[in-house]
């Protein structure tokens, strides 16, 4: 099974994208791709400037990584209860490509946040969109207080409930 991980965040640090590729790596015998989504560059979208240059080619670029997966394991960061503006430009520009961009590919969605929220936010506005994007949510999982609970030096999730509850979710992406 190969795996698609990334984290819609932009920071060079992400919490997320920690997260996302700790995750994706409890699958077993998966071979894991993680996703930088800076790495997608595509201009502020407007309907005008599609218009003008088409379609982006961060946003192919994108779908075609997207298009290799067999299941995906992404992890929203919120910003102010939403998707950061960054990954929500990036969206935007691929959706116009193609809406179907998850294809019906499982996935297991999860967010995380410094803070006791977990981006619960977000990762439920995630998981209510996603029928419209071909979106197959396996599971999903907030992770709260994401420093106390990960060691960003080691990668790994410290807190044995929370390791547990995502061995649960990983089981469900193959299930």
């Amino acid at each position: 099974m190969k795996i698609i991980a990334f984290g819609a965040s932009n920071s060079s640090t992400s919490i997320n994208k920690a997260l996302a590729t700790y995750t994706a790596g409890l699958v077993p015998g998966a071979e894991v791709k993680v996703l930088d989504i800076r790495d997608y560059d595509v201009p502020m979208f407007s309907q005008d400037l599609e218009k003008e240059i088409g379609q982006a080619d961060g946003a192919k670029r994108f779908l075609a990584d997207l298009a290799e997966a067999d299941a995906f394991v992404i992890s929203y960061a919120e910003h102010n209860g939403h998707y950061p503006a960054a990954y929500k430009n990036l969206f935007d520009w691929a959706t116009r490509i193609d809406r179907n961009l998850f294809n019906e590919k499982p996935a297991l969605y999860l967010a995380t946040s410094p803070g006791p929220g977990g981006a619960k936010s977000v990762l439920a506005a995630a998981q209510a969109s996603a029928p419209f994007f071909g979106g197959n949510v396996k599971a999903a999982v907030s992770v709260a207080s994401f420093f106390d609970n990960f060691d960003m030096a080691s990668g790994q999730v410290t807190n044995a409930a929370i390791d547990a509850e995502l061995q649960a979710a990983v089981a469900k992406l193959s299930a």
